[in-house]
């Protein structure tokens, strides 16, 4: 069953959307890796990962439901950043608009009828609750750390550590 104009146009826009977010984490990376921060630098690296991920499972939905898909343009993404809280919490603000594009997603398949794109976009809704609770963390800790170098190398240390998939 092909999909519906509306659902088929805002499907290929998360596509982008989640492109767009692996890109622009991939910029985080390289300003954490300038700053000398190469843990930080590494979970920007593995988030651009995740969502380069997130993009292909909306793209594999797309072709295995028999449509074309069409890729939008990315915008040079933010590269200058004044400490690693204001990176965080551009990453977090981020994560809170593919949360909303994400719900509209779900209203749409309600709405038009889309039931069979109804459980990958209810696995999104559930990863976009956990992406935005760990980069809320980290907003807070490095909020926390203020200006404590001691802290900040800390943190960069504990989130080098992080694995891929998570």
């Amino acid at each position: 069953m092909a999909l519906g104009e509306k659902m088929l146009g805002a499907l290929n826009e998360q596509i982008t959307m989640e492109l767009s977010a692996s890109h622009s984490y991939l910029a985080m990376a390289a300003w954490f890796e300038s700053q000398n921060l190469p843990g930080m630098a590494t979970w920007m690296q593995l988030q651009s990962l995740e969502e380069r991920d997130h993009a292909l499972r909306f793209f594999d939905f797309v072709v295995d439901r028999g449509e074309d898909v069409a890729l939008g343009s990315i915008e040079a993404p933010q590269t200058k950043f004044g400490s690693a809280l204001e990176v965080f919490e551009a990453a977090l603000a981020q994560e809170k608009g593919v949360t909303v594009a994400i719900n509209g997603l779900y209203t749409i398949a309600n709405t038009e009828g889309e039931y069979e794109a109804i459980p990958l976009i209810t696995w999104f809704i559930n990863e976009q609750v956990e992406e935005e609770s760990s980069v809320d963390q980290v907003v807070e800790d490095l909020r926390r750390a203020g200006d404590d170098a001691q802290v900040l190398l800390m943190l960069d240390r504990e989130l080098g550590a992080r694995q891929g998939g998570e």
